[in-house]
């Protein structure tokens, strides 16, 4: 335990890369001091030329394809929408470097909880019981999730979101800051169809198809 109340751990990696170095790769490089030992070394990585940079909070900014990834290493994709997330993570199939799973200390969850690797989760939340959280799925601060969720691969649940019993969020969905989605049961799980996206706010209380923007309260479909 350290003078900060939080008990961190020792790696079993060398060196966390960090796939994007916007805000949600600050916030990312953050939650993986809040874990792992503060002597982690960490690298963010870029796709794009136009996006390198000075170090950023003193972890230098690198360009992916011109790097060569340690093989003692993992990487962690913080990039908050899914199907940039998806894309990114893909370039990282080729190379020899797993993804590493992030949870926060102050995450309160049951042992009954899957979470598969890449996925993000940050402080505050609650995750109940027999409960599965996919690849790459991130999980924003102070968000709830209670028993019998499926929350598939690259999907962003945002800061604030609630989630009831016997949901089923699809792939590549991004539920917005604040929205909540309310029960089904276990016969009629309420289904949120793949990529689609919840405004912030929004209250659904049905089964969305897949590729739908919902919004309101209750949420009705606007595209």
């Amino acid at each position: 335990m350290t003078s900060d109340g939080i008990s961190r751990i020792q790696p079993s990696f060398h060196r966390l890369y960090i796939l994007g170095a916007g805000g949600h790769g600050r916030e990312v490089a953050w939650l993986a001091k809040e874990i792992w030992s503060r002597d982690l070394e960490m690298t963010f990585l870029v796709d794009d030329e136009k996006y390198l940079c000075p170090p950023v909070n003193g972890i230098p900014v690198k360009l992916l394809e011109d790097e060569i990834l340690e093989q003692d290493s993992k990487y962690v994709v913080a990039i908050g929408d899914p199907i940039s997330r998806c894309r990114i993570a893909g370039k990282l199939g080729a190379r020899d470097v797993k993804a590493a799973t992030l949870d926060h200390p102050r995450v309160e969850m049951s042992r009954l909880a899957v979470v598969d690797n890449g996925a993000v989760i940050c402080a505050g939340n609650v995750i109940t019981t027999n409960i599965r959280i996919g690849r790459h799925a991130h999980v924003n601060v102070s968000c709830t999730v209670s028993h019998d969720v499926i929350i598939e691969q690259f999907v962003t649940l945002s800061p604030g979101v609630h989630v009831a019993g016997h949901v089923h969020v699809g792939r590549n969905v991004f539920v917005g800051m604040g929205a909540n989605i309310i029960d089904g049961t276990e016969d009629a799980p309420l289904i949120i169809g793949d990529g689609a996206i919840i405004a912030a706010g929004a209250c659904v209380i049905r089964s969305v198809e897949p590729g739908a923007l919902m919004a309101g309260v209750p949420a009705v479909r606007k595209r």
